[in-house]
């Protein structure tokens, strides 16, 4: 358990609790996304575009594996779910040491180039409506975001 924790209790909610975390990153910031299929982790990252003046419609990156978004700061979205086994670097320390915001849904499976400090959400599947989204900070920054967004 973590402890920082939130329930939305609608997909309005969950996009604007993320529209509010996109305005305490900064350039170089990396969010992780654990949850089942289905649970919103595409609904979350259309939020925290939002938040980013990103304009453009987001959708899942899944065949593309990477998507650029361009707002106030550039938005790097990745599926790395068809990674799962696979020892490819498609060149993450370069999105990860950017001058973007990085978002990467199954985190889990490109562990090993995960940077040392980020922020992982967990989203959880309560009901139709409502999910639980609990921040897991690595590293300070990332504390005091999470701090300063649950409130």
């Amino acid at each position: 358990m973590s402890d920082y924790k939130i329930e939305t209790r609608s997909e309005r909610d969950t996009v604007q609790f993320a529209e509010e975390l996109a305005l305490l990153l900064k350039p170089g910031d990396v969010i992780t996304l654990e949850g089942d299929l289905g649970a919103g982790k595409t609904t979350f990252t259309k939020g925290l575009a939002n938040g980013l003046g990103v304009k453009r419609t987001v959708n899942s990156p899944t065949f593309t594996i990477i998507k650029e978004y361009h707002g106030e700061l550039p938005l790097y979205h990745m599926d790395v779910y068809r990674l799962e086994d696979s020892d490819e670097d498609i060149g993450f320390d370069e999105y990860f040491n950017g001058d973007g915001i990085c978002v990467v849904e199954w985190a889990h499976f490109i562990r090993d180039y995960l940077p040392a400090e980020y922020l992982m959400i967990k989203i959880a599947y309560v009901d139709e409506h409502t999910r639980l989204l609990e921040l897991f900070p690595k590293g300070g920054h990332f504390k005091s975001v999470a701090a300063d967004v649950i409130g």
